[in-house]
């Protein structure tokens, strides 16, 4: 341990019943700062996850505390901890700003009961959030997260003596562990260029702190802390990535690798600045898998992600597993005992390796970008190009609309009451498995050569005033199209 410096204060944890209340997501809770996610918000969900290690967990091994650069991040930290000491649970609290898969790791490594991330990951900057992670390393699977909510609010005995709290250097261990996972010295020695983008978030220096001192030519912007996120969501996507793309085409690198506000997750950016979407990325790490290192398992894919992974598992003999929208999803399939998952990923560009952690890690897939490029001497670009000729051409897109919960759940009423055509196109059938997914009779793939599948999904945010339009397709055009459709279709939608 790098520092383990015990911090005095007071422990007093009195909990009420939340002013607002408290929804456990697909990955936690968020609130709008000083809105819903308040100090006594954040010590209610605290005490619920205490109740929870307390009644289902060793709660002797204690639990692991990290932060992210969001406003106010380590003092909500510290709020939370300061509930758990009070609970009688030992707390390992971050002694920086750390990536949320290092707070993953040190839970995992440390032998912690679980952890707590504070962040709400590529949200704007008014939001901020309570994850919740395991003791396996990874999100807590629905049993688990429901078992929790079923505590909130609920009334706790705070212990005579509070337990310590402790800081703790969880980013050092972290980073061994992934420099050991991926050839830095192929990386290295391949002569590769790369703009790096940490978003303002807790990502920020590690790729550049691993690759620079081994000679690697790397270009880091928006690395330091700036909670506001200034102009942009910190969410590795077009149009927040824009910097980005200017950035690779500027100093001519290979390619840009950016993560999120918490470093779970990660974009690209190909050679001519072109933006690489998660599903490409997914794709190209599994097919490195596959044929390059040969690793046994089973793979997962999330309902709204590409379909290009089946016809990648379908080449190699490998059991694919659709399942709904949350890593906690991967994770709970990562963990069964009598299933061997390789990798799981979902559409946001979180991609995790089971044999690093059953949790999503962008700094790790980063890196394997770079190793990917290295080992097959390509750029990004070129990487794409090859799995677009092997397994057709594949397009994606999605909007976000923020809308009033009425309009939203009078839209997704309609759509699974049955809807004939979407933007001119057929529905051929319908699925439900998590939001509602149409697949289309796309006239245009008629004339490709092994086309993706159009389809359409509408999927109803469980917590935020938010509704995601996402589209599949055999070209850039026809994805507009349906997504103008979708959106047109949620927008008329009547309460």
């Amino acid at each position: 341990m790098a520092s383990s410096t015990q911090i005095l204060g007071s422990h007093s944890a009195e909990t009420q019943p939340p002013a607002t209340p408290i929804k456990f997501g697909t990955d936690g809770w968020r609130g709008v700062i000083a809105e819903d996610f308040t100090f006594e918000n954040v010590r209610i969900a605290a005490a619920a996850i205490g109740s929870y290690i307390l009644e289902k967990e060793d709660a002797s091994k204690g639990i692991c505390i990290g932060y992210d650069t969001r406003f106010a991040s380590r003092d909500f930290a510290m709020a939370a901890a300061k509930v758990l000491a009070a609970m009688g649970i030992a707390v390992s609290l971050a002694d920086r700003y750390t990536p949320t898969p290092a707070l993953s790791y040190a839970v995992l490594h440390r032998g912690a009961a679980g952890g707590i991330m504070i962040t709400s990951s590529h949200n704007p900057a008014q939001w901020n959030g309570v994850k919740y992670k395991a003791a396996y390393g990874g999100s807590g699977s629905p049993a688990i997260m429901t078992e929790i909510a079923s505590y909130l609010g609920k009334p706790i005995r705070p212990v005579a003596e509070p337990a310590a709290i402790t800081e703790v250097d969880f980013q050092t261990p972290y980073v061994h562990a992934i420099s050991n996972f991926a050839d830095l010295a192929l990386i290295a020695k391949s002569g590769l260029k790369f703009a790096v983008d940490c978003m303002y978030g807790s990502g920020r220096g590690v790729i550049a702190g691993i690759l620079e001192p081994l000679g690697v030519d790397l270009v880091e912007i928006r690395g330091e802390v700036n909670p506001l996120f200034p102009g942009i969501n910190p969410e590795p996507i077009e149009p927040h990535i824009r910097a980005l793309e200017d950035t690779v085409v500027a100093e001519q690198c290979q390619a840009g690798l950016a993560t999120d506000g918490d470093a779970d997750r990660l974009g690209a950016v190909d050679e001519h600045g072109n933006f690489v979407d998660p599903h490409k990325i997914f794709s190209i790490l599994l097919r490195w898998l596959l044929e390059r290192k040969k690793w046994p398992g089973d793979v997962t894919r999330a309902f709204n992600t590409t379909s290009m992974i089946d016809r990648i598992c379908a080449k190699h003999g490998r059991k694919l597993y659709e399942h709904g929208i949350g890593f906690k999803f991967v994770a709970d399939l990562m963990l069964e005992p009598d299933k061997d998952i390789l990798i799981g990923g979902e559409e946001s560009g979180g991609i995790g390796i089971k044999r690093h952690l059953p949790e999503r890690d962008g700094l790790l897939n980063c890196l394997l970008l770079a190793n990917i490029m290295a080992e097959e001497k390509q750029t990004l670009g070129q990487l794409v190009a090859s799995l677009q000729a092997e397994y057709g051409e594949h397009q994606y897109g999605r909007i976000d609309l923020h809308i009033d919960d009425a309009i939203k759940n009078a839209a997704i009423a309609r759509a699974l009451a049955g809807v004939d055509s979407i933007a001119g196109m057929k529905v051929l059938r319908t699925s439900t498995l998590d939001g509602v997914k149409f697949f289309l009779d796309n006239p245009e793939a008629r004339g490709k050569s092994n086309p993706a599948e159009t389809w359409l999904l509408l999927r109803a945010s469980g917590t935020e005033p938010l509704l995601r339009v996402y589209s599949e397709s055999c070209s850039t055009e026809s994805v507009s199209r349906v997504l103008q459709a979708g959106k047109d279709f949620v927008l008329s939608s009547k309460p």
